[in-house]
């Protein structure tokens, strides 16, 4: 969390950094500049004209292009600093829509879901339904296939590209963008219901180890009616296994089912040598 709290307090900087020069859309006559066909394409994208298009042109850039790089003139800047940025603004868009949309779930339920929300695989799998690959700035001596399908490079564009939407629309844009192509994209209620099912691991472990099913147990209730906390044990063939405390018994057995699996992955108490 410290982490995004650093990332997060360098965002008015960063931006008030960028927006200082009033600029009217149009490159700097000695500047490279975006192609008419990658302009129309993110213009669709972020249903809003790319005023600052010098940012654009640096969020396609892929770090094989400073490679490359021998002339006289500045050297070229690779979409890292922007996908820095952008994974700020990411997590922060992210996380406030989890919050909202599950008022009861806690921090470690919201953080795990933010997680496979924002991971590298499923950045680059927004990157190519927004094909970005197609876009990307290349350097001569690279393997330019490879890195256009490559989900580094790619989910490294998509979080460069929110970073070069914040800098030039704000965080109204980033957040129109970031509604409009990833939350409209997710089934969120697939994904938490995917949350790592420890319970469903434990079950596995024990069928395939010839076991009984685990079973739950209420250890304790405290606490008022309105804000009990549950303290649930797991065990199978009478064996302890682990203990999980939480709000809810689904999720203390969750946890329960998780500090179980993360013993039996050290050591297995039902195997032959350990019974004897």
């Amino acid at each position: 969390m410290g982490n995004l709290w650093q990332k997060l307090t360098s965002l008015p900087l960063l931006r008030s950094e960028a927006s200082d020069e009033p600029f009217d859309g149009s490159p700097d006559a000695t500047s490279p500049d975006l192609d008419s066909v990658t302009l129309s394409h993110l213009e669709h994208l972020t249903g809003r004209p790319c005023n600052r298009r010098q940012i654009y042109l640096i969020a396609l850039t892929h770090r094989s292009v400073l490679h490359d790089y021998h002339g006289e003139h500045e050297r070229p800047e690779s979409n890292q600093r922007l996908e820095f940025l952008g994974d700020a603004v990411l997590d922060l868009l992210i996380s406030e829509h989890l919050f909202k949309l599950y008022p009861e779930s806690d921090e470690g339920h919201l953080s795990s879901n933010r997680a496979k929300i924002v991971n590298r695989k499923a950045l680059a799998a927004f990157a190519r339904e927004l094909q970005l690959g197609e876009h990307l700035i290349i350097g001569e001596s690279a393997n330019r296939q490879k890195i256009r399908t490559s989900d580094s490079a790619l989910a490294d564009a998509f979080e460069a590209l929110v970073g070069a939407i914040y800098l030039d629309q704000g965080l109204d844009g980033a957040k129109r963008f970031i509604m409009g192509h990833v939350i409209t994209m997710l089934d969120l209620n697939r994904i938490v219901e995917a949350e790592f099912n420890y319970k469903s691991r434990l079950i596995e472990f024990s069928q395939s180890n010839q076991l009984p099913q685990p079973v739950y147990t209420v250890v304790s209730e405290e606490g008022a009616e309105h804000e009990k906390t549950f303290v649930i044990e797991v065990s199978c063939n009478g064996i302890p296994l682990g203990k999980g405390t939480a709000p809810r018994k689904k999720d203390a057995e969750q946890l329960a089912a998780k500090k179980a699996m993360k013993r039996l992955e050290s050591e297995n108490p039902f195997s032959p040598a350990t019974e004897s």
